[in-house]
């Protein structure tokens, strides 16, 4: 199966450690040096419809993909961590 960088926007990821649904990918991050992705992004939920911001964005390195598939992405939870979006540079 062949998938473009914008065509991520459109799955799902799933933790496979308990079945939970994270979210649609919202960015991906990649070392340009290398040429590699390095991590999938989803944004932070909307708290009371957005006007109390957002909860931090979920990111899953790239070493925590196990599988990808036509609609769905499948993460292993334990290497999950998030950042605040007031970390971005």
């Amino acid at each position: 199966m062949e998938c473009r960088g914008y065509e991520l926007r459109c799955k799902e990821i799933i933790n496979m450690t308990d079945g939970s649904r994270v979210g649609y990918v919202g960015d991906v991050v990649v070392d340009l040096e290398e040429g590699k992705v390095t991590a999938l992004v989803v944004p932070g939920r909307l708290r009371l419809f957005g006007l109390l911001g957002r909860e931090p964005d979920v990111i899953f390195p790239w070493s925590a993909v196990r599988r990808f598939g036509a609609d769905t992405i499948l993460v292993e939870g334990a290497q999950v961590r998030q950042r605040d979006r007031r970390e971005r540079t």
